[in-house]
């Protein structure tokens, strides 16, 4: 059995490191991690995730969440599940506080941070995008421009991966847009703890129970990069030499936990006050979570049953953190040694309740008609527009693709004449998924003519 891994080297303020002194980090009032958690809220990226879709895709309800409530309210459960972890962590660690000067808070940012860019990677339509780039990817219309690819590559397009798109976003730097390499220079402890599937696209294990291993969290642009971190935080090398495919940060345990408790909740909310979800059910079930004593009379009554679901979503996230954490924190030796890799919210009581929240959520919410008719149009979008781009880029003699390059911005289009074309076509798709839902159907009508650009 391997060595566990330890908290004194998962722990750490290092981040990017430039030869440029004036890009040295100081120590000051907000802390290593309180600043990655300021970068991500600055970046465009982050800003971009208000328009792109979490429950409802393009909603013209302002109260349905969009990626970026949902990525915020992640964030907010994430840094109260860090701080408490931290809390103990540091009670069993006291050389964490006393040699590296660490304190609960920092668990919290991390944990936090890293939550509120869980999502940054995400293309438009949801998780429909990622299927439509795949699909695109797979077709007939795209095998011309792969012929030279690698088989892991390949499988990086093959079966595209938000979360590895958004570690890119963090990481990668456009040439084009300044010689400071390393994207929003994010400490490793938070990109690590961001990384909830810490291994290459290749190999692919169907069957896997362990979580860690049912995604990919990199591309192969950002391969040494995620392997460099790992081994500077000691994190437990898995699969065999050569393979980038490593244990994952134990507080990414967090940030899986804060992301499903946010939407198995937040999502069904939605759900509730848009009538998809029977009232009488939906409360029923989200009661049963809470498992109140019935001889227990509550002072509080509610005469619209709307803010009673506020109310109970509060008390719910409230004790599900409570769980959690506890959960963890029985397990961390497991955790820190490898041998656990499974959901947290496997092992809470009311799992039976969540399970019945999540296929009720798929069967009203996620497979409702309008839903799956905007995702239905989104593959025809979204592979449209990859189809445009690559054979803007690798067709530019072309009068129409030079068009189309016109339309996308440079620092997509403009790479060092080294670039192999498996880097083109990941700048093409980085363009692509960066768009917000209402960006990508409206270029897209535009370059196929169905929709004229408005000349003033």
């Amino acid at each position: 059995m391997s060595q566990p891994t330890s908290w004194n080297k998962l722990i750490s303020k290092k981040r990017f490191i430039t030869n440029d002194p004036k890009y040295s980090t100081d120590e000051s009032v907000r802390g290593e991690f309180q600043r990655d958690y300021d970068r991500i809220v600055f970046s465009s990226a982050f800003r971009r995730l208000q328009n792109k879709t979490q429950v409802m895709p393009m909603p013209e309800s302002d109260f349905v969440h969009t990626r970026l409530t949902h990525s915020l309210e992640a964030s907010v459960v994430g840094r109260s599940l860090g701080r408490i972890v931290g809390k103990s962590i540091l009670e069993r660690y006291p050389e964490l506080a006393q040699e590296k000067h660490i304190q609960e808070a920092d668990f919290g940012d991390v944990v936090a941070a890293a939550c509120l860019a869980h999502d940054i990677g995400n293309p438009p339509f949801g998780h429909s995008g990622e299927d439509a780039i795949s699909t695109y990817f797979q077709s007939a219309a795209a095998k011309p421009y792969l012929a030279s690819l690698t088989a892991a590559e390949k499988a990086d397009l093959f079966h595209y991966e938000g979360n590895a798109a958004g570690f890119r976003v963090l990481t990668y730097t456009y040439p084009t847009h300044c010689n400071l390499p390393g994207g929003l220079s994010l400490t490793f402890t938070t990109l690590a703890t961001f990384t909830k599937y810490p291994k290459e696209s290749l190999p692919v294990f169907q069957s896997t129970k362990n979580t860690s291993e049912k995604k990919y969290g990199f591309f192969q642009t950002e391969k040494a990069w995620f392997n460099t971190i790992a081994q500077e935080l000691g994190l437990l090398k898995k699969g065999a030499d050569g393979e980038v495919f490593y244990n994952r940060h134990p507080l990414a345990f967090l940030v899986e936990a804060a992301d499903d408790i946010c939407y198995r909740i937040i999502d069904f909310e939605d759900g509730l006050k848009l009538g998809l979800v029977p009232q009488e059910q939906g409360m029923g079930l989200l009661r049963q979570i809470l498992n109140d004593d019935p001889s227990r009379k509550s002072s509080l009554t509610f005469f619209d049953w709307r803010e009673e679901i506020g109310y109970l979503r509060a008390r719910i996230i409230g004790r599900l953190i409570e769980e959690t954490t506890a959960i963890f924190l029985q397990h961390e030796p497991e955790i820190l040694q490898g041998s656990y890799d499974k959901p947290l919210i496997n092992e809470l009581a009311c799992k039976p309740v969540l399970d019945q929240i999540r296929d009720l959520s798929i069967k009203l919410i996620y497979q409702n008609r309008p839903v799956l008719e905007i995702e239905a149009a989104g593959f025809e979008v979204l592979g449209g527009l990859l189809d445009a781009g690559i054979k803007a880029v690798f067709e530019p003699e072309s009068k129409h693709h030079r068009k189309l390059a016109a339309l996308i911005p440079s620092h997509y289009l403009q790479l060092p004449t080294s670039a192999t074309d498996y880097e083109r076509i990941i700048h093409i798709t980085d363009f692509v998924a960066s768009l917000t839902d209402q960006a990508a159907l409206g270029l897209y009508r535009k370059i196929k003519g169905i929709e004229l650009p408005r000349m003033y």
